[in-house]
Parts: C-alpha cells; structure tokens; sequence
C-alpha cells in the first residue's frame, strides 16, 4: 500500500504477521487526517529494526508473532527507547496476556474489533503520553495483579502439567527429581488458589498463562 505524506500527524507503525489485516488497519488508519502509517512488520524482529529506522510516534503491536513475540519485541524496543509509545493490538483478552503486555512497557491495550474511533483515539491518547484501559481490559488487568507471579520454573512445569505429564515425567524434563516437582506443584497451586492439577490446569488455560496450540 503506497502511504500519503501528511504534515505534522502521527506517524504510525504496524506489526502483525496477517497481511489483509495489516491492509485493513492501514487504510482506516490513513482514512484519518492527522494519522499516517510510516511503517509495516510482519513480526517481532522486523519490528525492532523498522523502529530504528523509521522512529515512528505510536506502534500498533500484535501478541502473537512469528520468532520474537509481541511481548519480546515490546521489551526490546522500549530497552532501546524507552519513550517508544507502543499500544497492544491482538484478539487476546485473557488477563495474564494483558498483565504481561503492560509489563512489558505497552502503554494500552486494544482488541482488534475494537470500534474504529476508539482505535483512532486511542493512537492519538498513547501519542500525548496517555495510558488508556477499557473498563473491560483494567478489570482483568486488576484481578491478575492480585495474584502472585509464577517464577519460570514453576511456569516450565505449569505448562508440561497441562500437556499432561506427570510428575515423573515432567522431572525428566526439567532434570529434576520428582520431590522438587510435586515442591514446584505444591507452591504453584498455592499461587493459583486451586487445589488439584486438574483445577491448575484449568486456570492456566482460562488465565492465559498457558495456551494451548
């Protein structure tokens, strides 16, 4: 899609691995008069490098990207920028998904069939340093914050539990005897407020935690 110049607007970048969407997204952006899209990635690593060579205002990131993820690039780019306004753009509103993204230095959250105002609105409100929620987005945001942080061991094991392992194989896995496992299976359930691995493994998928592919 060739881009038209426009003089003092926000220039825009888009990062999503779906090419009819990024079109899409292109096009309602440019509709708008004070909105210019200066730059298209389709992943994570595209997204690093356009951003050192483009410099845009605001960047529309997806979750979901081929070799670095959204989250990964997020980081990255605000390590290498820290006044990189980047606004999470994805169908993904599971709350461990959004704690994450805002983790990782996002400054909103949007779901992609967000309203086309709002969308607009919201790229204006990150560009003035804004960091507007949806209602719906700061509630989940809010719940996930009051549960405790898996440490990456415990995440490693959450995840070969809900793939169905059990404790002796997921101490193979991880070369760890099967006490330090059911020690791990032990504080993580804690952590999730359930008491079994069937209850675990529900909530790391309702959560986000994990997902399934």
């Amino acid at each position: 899609m060739k881009h038209v110049k426009k003089p003092d607007s926000i220039r825009v970048m888009l990062v999503d691995d779906h090419p009819a969407f990024r079109k899409g997204m292109a096009a309602l952006i440019e509709s708008e008069p004070d909105l210019e899209v200066v730059a298209e990635a389709a992943d994570g690593l595209q997204a690093l490098e356009l951003f050192r060579r483009k410099r845009p205002d605001v960047v529309l990131m997806d979750l979901r990207l081929p070799g670095m993820s959204g989250v990964e690039a997020t980081i990255a780019i605000r390590k290498e920028f820290p006044d990189g306004r980047i606004i999470v753009l994805t169908t993904f509103d599971l709350d461990e998904d959004i704690y994450r993204a805002i983790q990782s230095g996002a400054m909103s959250y949007l779901l992609k069939d967000t309203p086309d105002q709002q969308l607009a609105d919201t790229i204006r409100a990150v560009h003035a340093g804004k960091h507007p929620l949806l209602p719906r987005v700061a509630e989940r945001l809010a719940a996930r914050q009051q549960r405790a942080d898996l440490s990456q061991r415990e995440t490693e094991v959450l995840q070969l539990l809900v793939k169905g392992r059990s404790n002796k194989e997921i101490g193979a896995a991880l070369f760890v005897c099967e006490d330090t496992v059911k020690a791990h299976l032990k504080t993580l359930f804690a952590k999730l407020g359930v008491q079994d691995r069937t209850e675990a493994a529900i909530s790391a998928i309702r959560h986000g935690i994990v997902h399934l592919e």
